[in-house]
């Protein structure tokens, strides 16, 4: 049979667009992508990218009260938000036009609209026409999940929070996931007054216990209002404001309130149950090791498999989908020991195993350290960093590092390497200290805090 294309990817993020480019660049393979929204997905235009962006603009408020304390005459003034706001929309328009050069130039025929699933081979466009694919290639990513609660709409999500016309005054943000937390201190930072309702027992589920309960004492000390058991319960538009009701039967009244309770899978409407399909309970495509759906000719990469929600994991699937497929050589991207990190304030790096899940697996020893760094002691800051190893009592590998601190996210990157090269605890103890820094202690702890 005869296919207009080699191959069809349906989202236009990070995966797709790197399939996509690599199938076409590298394998000679004729490649045609829609993208119903911006081309560069959610990192690019609603998450990663200019969440940083807003982490940076919301630390220079501490940064200059501490210029103040090592002697700078600062005059601190208050933030312009449109300013900001213009010069962000900026700079995602010209990521948006790199995203769309590197395909072009590439030989990837792009469709900017929407495109569904029609059967094994074919995809139908918003315009009612069709193409036909020797493979087909989902990648879509997810959306924010919405809770069902009365006047729920009144509320805004991770989408819509860099495009606000104005910086509210009072904000609530709803979740305690990373992206919650993120934004929480994001706005703080910016000088809102932040609440945030979780309601779970503890911010940041699933990370190192410790780790957790470090970052939100610090949150906490820094003036974010956090409620742990607590949901919303209703909202409702009043003169000056949002009223939001909680589960403990308080009334508050906020500028806007942020929703940021998770991330669904965005499969819906694109035809693949139809199609034969397999959708998991949570909306996820469900694939095998080298990404291939229950249709052999159909695959799904990166937040639409919900297998692991995050930027470079998308790129490294569809990679791995690439050598697979085109190039003859099958792979299966590995999800083993990925470090990442949390843009809270302070940040937070983490790779392996948590000390909650390692205490599952065997015997261990936890080395933990939290002290005052010389850059905030100086100043008579009260702000600790955490550092903190994961050793398996038997081999003596390091299975987890947690690092909580300015810069943790570049810290994990490199201690990430050791995790992944199976670094010991001992090869952490021959490697000289750089001397003074905060990374120091990583390779200085001597004597285990606790055993399991």
């Amino acid at each position: 049979m005869e296919f207009d294309f080699d191959l069809f990817v349906i989202g236009g993020g990070s995966g797709g667009v790197r399939a996509a480019r690599v199938a076409a660049g590298e394998a000679g393979a004729k490649v045609g992508l829609a993208e119903e929204s911006r081309m560069g997905g959610t990192c690019v235009i609603r998450g990663c990218v200019p969440k940083k962006l807003m982490v940076f603009a919301s630390e220079y408020a501490e940064g200059m009260h501490e210029a103040v304390d090592y002697g700078w005459d600062v005059k601190i003034g208050g933030f312009d938000w449109t300013k900001f706001r213009t010069r962000l929309e900026g700079e995602l328009d010209r990521l948006e036009g790199v995203y769309n050069r590197l395909l072009e130039g590439s030989g990837v025929t792009v469709f900017p609209q929407r495109a569904t699933v029609a059967d094994a081979h074919t995809v139908r466009l918003a315009d009612g026409t069709t193409r036909t694919a020797k493979h087909i290639l989902v990648a879509t990513g997810g959306w924010p999940s919405i809770p069902e609660v009365e006047n729920g709409e009144l509320g805004i999500s991770s989408n819509e929070v860099f495009h606000l016309d104005e910086l509210p005054k009072r904000l609530l943000v709803v979740g305690g996931g990373y992206i919650a937390c993120e934004m929480a201190c994001i706005f703080n930072g910016l000088g809102t007054e932040v609440t945030q309702f979780y309601r779970g027992a503890q911010i940041l589920r699933g990370f190192d216990g410790e780790a957790r309960g470090h970052i939100a004492e610090h949150m906490q000390r820094h003036g974010i209002d956090i409620h742990c058991g607590t949901n919303i319960l209703s909202m409702e538009k009043v003169e000056d404001g949002i009223e939001v009701r909680s589960t403990t039967g308080d009334t508050f009244t906020f500028d806007q309130v942020l929703f940021a309770i998770g991330r669904t899978p965005n499969s819906a409407g694109l035809g693949l149950e139809e199609v034969g399909v397999e959708i998991g309970r949570r909306g996820e495509v469900v694939v095998d090791q080298y990404s291939q759906t229950s249709v052999p000719s159909i695959y799904a990469i990166g937040d639409v498999t919900n297998r692991v929600q995050l930027t470079p994991v998308a790129i490294r699937e569809g990679m791995a989908f690439v050598e697979t497929v085109f190039k003859g050589n099958p792979t299966a991207p590995d999800h083993d020991l990925i470090p990442s990190a949390v843009f809270t304030q302070p940040e937070y790096g983490t790779v392996g195993l948590s000390e909650e899940d390692a205490r599952e697996k065997g015997p261990i020893e936890v080395y933990s350290t939290a002290f005052r760094p010389m850059h905030k002691s100086f100043i008579g800051r009260e702000d600790r960093v955490l550092m903190k190893l994961i050793v398996c009592a038997d081999t003596r590998k390091v299975l987890g590092v947690h690092i909580v601190s300015d810069h943790a996210g570049e810290m994990i990157q490199l201690a990430g390497v050791a995790v992944k090269m199976g670094a010991t605890k001992e090869d952490f103890d021959r490697t000289v200290a750089v001397h003074p820094t905060m990374s120091e202690e990583l390779v200085t702890l001597k004597t285990p805090v606790r055993t399991a």
